[in-house]
């Protein structure tokens, strides 16, 4: 019996089969809103989440620290949803929802998601506004869940630094000042590259399929167009999403 296995049985730490039961359930979204409760991994996600404020309701580790039960790998395995686990795993308390009625807009730049259904895109979104300072992303009803495991580990931390609300993105809408700019990434819109960016607005990126919705375009003030540069009529059809909001957030805040 190697050292770690005999400490782990010293202490008699063990995961219990209602433990085991109770996360793997939070795979789905339907468990995770009915026990407010999501799941993140890895020590840089769970450290990041924790910093930030969010309630740890259990904690495990395959290595000794002060605050968290420690468990085997074999055990880790079992709760993971990684191919590869990472050493330390947490549910924390899914935060309080923001009432959409209760909504105001700030005066800084923020990210609008219609109907994103990819949990990576979502993750990645997430990361890509917190590496370009925005703080706020409101996505629309049907818009994937940011606590779906995915979209955790894909924010990689991130999720502790942005601010998702989810909201009837059209009642939003019709909230917003007349002269407060809604930016949409469209086919018909303008060369992005040519036009007069604002450091206040709301960039609404659309649909991994279907782009922006039509009930949600006719918000749209100010609609851009990521060019392709293409000259011999062979291109890629469409970018992903992640990657164009990544092209759009880094050219409004080239012009900052």
């Amino acid at each position: 019996m190697d050292n770690y296995s005999y400490l782990c049985i010293k202490i008699k730490v063990m995961i219990s089969k209602n433990q085991i039961k109770l996360i793997r359930s939070l795979e789905l979204k339907k468990n995770r809103k009915r026990e407010g409760l999501f799941v993140a991994e890895g020590p840089k996600v769970v450290g990041d989440l924790q910093q930030a404020g969010y309630h740890t309701k259990m904690l495990f580790s395959t290595v000794a620290r002060p605050d968290a039960e420690l468990i085997t790998e074999d055990e880790l395995r079992k709760i993971s949803f990684l191919q590869h686990p990472q050493e330390v795993l947490a549910v924390f308390e899914i935060p309080p929802t923001v009432n959409s009625k209760l909504l105001t807009i700030n005066s800084l730049l923020s990210l609008a998601l219609d109907g994103v259904q990819d949990p990576g895109n979502l993750g990645t979104i997430i990361r890509i506004a917190d590496w370009f300072g925005i703080s706020t992303i409101y996505c629309s009803l049907d818009t994937a869940d940011a606590y779906n495991p995915k979209v955790v580990q894909a924010t990689m931390g991130s999720l502790a630094h942005v601010q998702v609300i989810y909201t009837d993105l059209l009642e939003f809408f019709k909230t917003l000042p007349p002269s407060f700019p809604v930016y949409g990434t469209l086919l018909d819109g303008e060369n992005i590259y040519e036009q007069e960016l604002t450091n206040e607005g709301i960039i609404v990126m659309g649909n991994e399929g279907n782009g922006i919705s039509a009930a949600v375009r006719k918000h749209i003030t100010k609609r851009l167009l990521i060019p392709d540069f293409h000259t011999d009529g062979l291109r890629a059809e469409s970018l992903n999403v992640a990657i164009a909001t990544a092209i759009t957030c880094s050219e409004f805040r080239r012009r900052k």
